[in-house]
């Protein structure tokens, strides 16, 4: 089949541009669900590009659930791929929701640690505040007095038409301002979606076992009851997931929280099948899905499935927690839920805030600090590696070149809370696994942040951490 692709040779990214234009006719319905495409070879001949840019295209739109390829059957778009797009007269009944890893406020840091290798928390010391500073003050300088009134519930119509840009370029979600709650960071979201729920009949929510743990009051404060369902190297077990009888789902697929896989292809499919076959909602946790250093970040779940799915993310990891700004993209009928929440219990969020992240979005210079970050955070992670590799060979590091933190899966047989109070006697503070499981036994493991350390000191830590792992 022949395909009518338009490329802007003049910006460069020709592979993401293919994988835009191939995931739009998609969502638009020109490619049917079943569709052959044609060969990498082929299209790269129509379109004039080389192979490799329509490889990595493909290779894109399989890992986010949108095209399946089979050895002898080519290329083809995913059964599940098509939903129909949110509409404002959606049914109540049709819900999903996913939301949030490590949104909680971690522990008082411990005395005598000086290494505080926890996970969760970006560096800080990188906040741009002149940037923040010389924004606001443009922002003073030209809002209208009118933006100084009480706000829209559900956020400034500033912020959330140029987050729904964004999501859609950068996270491939399915999006509109109507559709946007602008949240105090994540763990508003987490302590209002299952609430709302709640009131709408569900009593259960799965989530991802092991999952962080902070957030395990929040969500229980709401009155819903959590059922754990095992993780293993392609996800959530949705197998396991559809034997607990839920119909409302917590997980983390771009990056799980701890474990750092990546929710496959095949489980992507199976999710959305099981979604849309017990009328679920799935609430996606997109917590540090802008950082993927091993390639371009995987799409959001909701983009596969947005009248099914909530996307819940802030700007916590990339910026700071302080600021307490997220957002729900939400399926219309529980976005106007959420905006209504937001009116009875706080009247909507804090305004100046708002355009001043809007204004760092539309001018692109949210954009090129996250490219410095990411460039930062994977050095980083490289050297937190390396240091393993050459310390502590015996250990293994789960999960994706992605994220904040790394999973390090200890030696059989190893006291998981003996390595943690080792280390933290030595200066170094890691978190064990075990209090994040809900039900499920596993490997001893810990969790280690290296955001907030430069290579040299990350190797200082490791070099204490090979000492409490093997004294």
């Amino acid at each position: 089949m022949d395909l009518h692709l338009t490329l802007d040779r003049s910006t460069g990214r020709l592979a993401v541009q293919v994988a835009d234009g191939l995931r739009d006719l998609v969502r638009r319905g020109t490619l049917t669900p079943g569709r052959r495409l044609p060969s990498t070879r082929d299209l790269a001949d129509d379109l004039k590009v080389s192979r490799g840019v329509v490889v990595t295209a493909y290779e894109q739109l399989v890992a986010e659930g949108f095209l399946v390829s089979r050895q002898g059957d080519g290329t083809r778009v995913a059964r599940t791929a098509a939903s129909p797009p949110p509409t404002a007269t959606g049914s109540a009944h049709r819900r999903v929701l996913r939301l949030a890893a490590g949104t909680a406020a971690g522990p008082v840091d411990p005395p005598g640690i000086a290494y505080d290798l926890r996970p969760g928390k970006p560096d800080l010391t990188s906040f741009p505040r002149d940037l923040w500073a010389a924004t606001t003050r443009d922002v003073l300088r030209d809002l209208p007095y009118a933006e100084l009134n009480y706000p829209d519930p559900a956020g400034t119509r500033r912020l959330r038409t140029e987050l729904a840009g964004y999501l859609a370029r950068v996270r491939a979600a399915v999006t509109e301002p109507d559709t946007v709650v602008i949240t105090a960071g994540v763990a508003h979201a987490l302590a209002t979606v299952p609430r709302v729920l709640g009131e709408e009949g569900h009593r259960l929510l799965a989530v991802e076992d092991p999952l962080a743990h902070q957030q395990l009051p929040l969500i229980r404060a709401t009155g819903i009851r959590l059922v754990g369902v095992p993780v293993d190297e392609e996800g959530i077990d949705v197998a396991a997931l559809a034997r607990t009888r839920a119909r409302a789902l917590l997980i983390t697929p771009a990056h799980q929280f701890p474990t750092g896989v990546v929710l496959s292809p095949r489980r992507r499919a199976a999710l959305v099948e099981w979604a849309r076959a017990v009328d679920a909602v799935i609430i996606e946790d997109d917590y540090d899905g802008e950082f993927r250093y091993d390639r371009d970040p995987v799409g959001c779940l909701q983009g596969l499935a947005p009248e099914r799915v909530v996307l819940a993310g802030s700007v916590s990891k990339a910026l700071s927690p302080a600021l307490r700004l997220g957002w729900a993209v939400a399926p219309p009928w529980l976005a106007h839920r959420l905006r209504a929440a937001r009116a009875l219990y706080d009247l909507g969020p804090a305004v100046l805030d708002q355009h001043v992240l809007a204004r760092l979005i539309a001018t692109g210079a949210y954009d090129r600090y996250l490219r410095g970050m990411r460039r930062r955070y994977r050095d980083r992670r490289d050297a937190f590696a390396a240091a393993l590799t050459r310390r502590l060979p015996q250990v293994r590091v789960h999960g994706v070149s992605a994220g904040l933190h790394a999973y390090v899966e200890l030696p059989a047989g190893t006291d998981e809370a003996e390595v943690v109070a080792r280390a933290a006697a030595l200066g170094v503070a890691v978190e064990g696994v075990a209090p994040m499981r809900v039900r499920h036994p596993g490997p001893p493991a810990i969790v280690v942040g290296y955001a907030r350390l430069p290579e040299r000191r990350l190797a200082e830590a490791v070099d204490l951490l090979a000492r409490a792992v093997a004294p």
